[in-house]
């Protein structure tokens, strides 16, 4: 069978062979030599960038790599100025990958890889998702995703669902009428597996489960589901696996680094370790004993683009006693979760949507400092947000169009440019809160 998601990669400059042939030989390395490995790599990257990329030299304040623990926790505020300013030297930002964080922590950047740390990333993808006998040239996804609503991006993104062997539902309206025509769909397809964001996956359940109907046996063609961008409770996994009848994996990533932990068909939430390294620290940051919960730290080892060294992603999360250097294992990670919109209309949007919303808010200037949105009543919000700029009404206008476009028309919104904003009890900013009494 012609590899055609694979083939795409390749045409598009990532160098899939050579990142394989490199995920392959670090997988081969044992146990007592791989501490040895991730050193040999930590010294590596820091080496590269104090050598080759200002910023991060004047972040660092030193000119060659002496001690892990006295380089500085990277944060997403220092990260919100133009790329370009951020690149290692040699690289423009024609020959990188390029693309923008969620913002779902309330701090959106652009960010950059090298072609051949993409590839890479894909790798562990690939090698991750063949855990569960899924691969990505054959097997066929039910993507629970957004999509951009522009004709062209509309056009493209689906495209790219297509050389990538997937359908896409997108997730910005979840009501009964439109949940109905997804459940047509999947007695009509063979998908193989299921993969987006847990809340919208979370309110299909839900409706599957008022119709008493269980997914595989309307699809038996499905083997998986894996969902990610948002905490999977408990209580919503054991609705997935009983509503779905297939196993479900959960999955925790960060788009500006790679998977960081993906569960592993013992049921084990294990870290990446071949191209991340994980530290979990204490608020003086200083590395705090496997069970014992602190802030959720990553180096990217291979992104010579742009530095991701020691970068504070917004979590909170615990390592298991039992993790070695070669297989950590995440605890358990506390926070990242997401409320749902409901609308006048009875429509139901994941707070994700707002990612899609703010995006054209998000601009390369770094203008936008931090966002939160809170919806106050039914047709009501805020917007709060710091900036160097107040947002000027042609923005607001702006906005407001992307909200029409991917929420509904007739929605009131009030915009405040603070000084700083409110964060949760472990200081994390939570993009999307409603105040609107639950059922």
């Amino acid at each position: 069978m012609l590899k055609l998601f694979d083939l795409t990669l390749q045409i598009n400059g990532f160098p899939m062979k050579e990142a394989k042939a490199e995920l392959q030989k670090i997988l081969a390395i044992p146990e007592e030599n791989f501490e040895d490995f991730i050193e040999q790599k930590k010294r590596e990257i820091v080496n590269f960038h104090l050598k080759n990329n200002p910023f991060y030299k004047e972040l660092a304040q030193t000119a060659s790599f002496q001690n892990w623990n006295d380089l500085p926790i990277l944060n997403k505020q220092n990260l919100q100025k133009p790329l370009k300013e951020r690149l290692s030297l040699g690289c423009t930002e024609k020959a990188v990958y390029l693309n923008k964080t969620s913002g779902s922590s309330g701090h959106p950047f652009i960010f950059a890889k090298d072609k051949f740390c993409h590839a890479l990333t894909w790798a562990s993808n690939i090698y991750r998702f063949g855990w569960y006998g899924i691969d990505f040239n054959s097997s066929y996804q039910a993507r629970f995703y957004g999509i951009p609503l522009d004709f062209i991006g509309k056009r493209k993104e689906r495209f790219k669902d297509f050389l990538s062997h997937r359908y896409r539902f997108p997730v910005f309206d979840l009501s009964d009428e439109i949940l109905e025509k997804f459940l047509q769909k999947f007695k009509t397809k063979k998908f193989d597996y299921i993969n987006g964001y847990t809340s919208s996956i979370v309110l299909f359940a839900k409706f599957l489960q008022q119709k008493n109907i269980v997914l595989k046996t309307i699809c038996p063609t499905l083997k998986v589901c894996m969902v990610t961008s948002e905490m999977l409770f408990e209580k919503d996994k054991l609705l997935l696996e009983k509503q779905f009848g297939i196993p479900i994996v959960n999955e925790y990533g960060a788009s500006e680094l790679d998977l960081i932990a993906f569960q592993n068909p013992n049921g084990e939430w294990q870290v990446n370790s071949e191209t991340l390294f994980v530290e979990i620290l204490d608020e003086n940051n200083q590395v705090v004993p496997n069970g014992t919960s602190g802030r959720v730290v990553i180096t990217s080892l291979f992104n010579k683009a742009h530095p991701f060294i020691r970068y504070e992603i917004g979590d909170i999360g615990i390592l298991d006693e039992k993790s070695t250097p070669k297989i950590p294992i995440l605890k358990k990670l506390i926070g990242r979760t997401n409320d749902v919109a409901i609308l006048p209309s009875g429509k139901k949007s994941p707070g994700l949507t707002f990612y899609y919303v703010t995006k054209s808010i998000i601009e390369d200037d770094g203008n936008v400092k931090e966002f939160v949105i809170k919806q106050t009543k039914i047709d009501s919000f805020e917007i709060d947000y710091i900036s160097e700029k107040e947002l000027d009404s042609v923005q607001i206008q702006k906005i407001k169009e992307a909200i029409d476009l991917y929420l509904e028309p007739n929605l009131n919104f009030h915009f405040t440019r603070k000084s700083v904003l409110e964060r949760t009890n472990r200081g994390k900013l939570k993009q999307f809160t409603s105040f609107l009494q639950r059922k």
